[in-house]
């Protein structure tokens, strides 16, 4: 998947996650199952996590290699990136720290939203500096993933955002079944 590519799957992607919650009303927002976030805080966590990226792309080219060293072996590719993400939750991974968010209130919705916006911008127009190389190159660290090529890292932020949108429309349909 090129550089360009991934531009257009990082924008829709989280585009289509926004106009989503966008339609939400403050119930739905606000409203979590026992031991879930509610949407609002599934919105939280994604600007916790997409911001921390474009401001890392912010960094000149060899901090991230001083710092996480460059990768010896080819990026997974979207479909594997996936899997490995998929397997990690499945053993219970979760996120920790600063990426878990706190409660949301639906005064916060429009904020949350322009924020993860203004980020997800920010990291498209970083991108254009880097070269396909760069991608495969490059290692950046995620808190559950381990040392991840720059390539991987965006196409765990591709899946995240669809992971979180899923979650969320899960949740309204088992409720709709529940009878709630």
């Amino acid at each position: 998947m090129t550089k360009l590519h991934i531009i257009g799957l990082l924008k829709g992607n989280h585009f289509e996650f926004t106009s989503y919650l966008a339609t939400l009303n403050e119930t739905q927002f606000c409203t979590a199952k026992a031991g879930k976030w509610s949407p609002g805080q599934q919105l939280e966590h994604l600007v916790r996590s997409v911001a921390p990226l474009a401001q890392a792309l912010m960094l000149p080219k060899f901090i991230p290699g001083l710092l996480f060293g460059k990768s010896n072996r080819p990026s997974r590719t979207f479909n594997e990136q996936v899997a490995h993400y998929q397997s990690k939750l499945a053993n219970g991974g979760k996120a920790t720290g600063k990426y878990i968010p706190n409660a949301v209130i639906f005064e916060q919705r429009d904020a949350l939203i322009a924020k993860l916006n203004h980020s997800l911008e920010k990291l498209s127009l970083q991108l254009n500096s880097f070269s396909e190389t760069d991608l495969d190159r490059l290692l950046l660290p995620h808190p559950l993933l381990g040392k991840l090529t720059l390539r991987e890292m965006l196409f765990f932020t591709i899946y995240h955002v669809q992971h979180h949108h899923q979650s969320i429309e899960q949740a309204r349909l088992d409720a709709t079944f529940s009878g709630r």
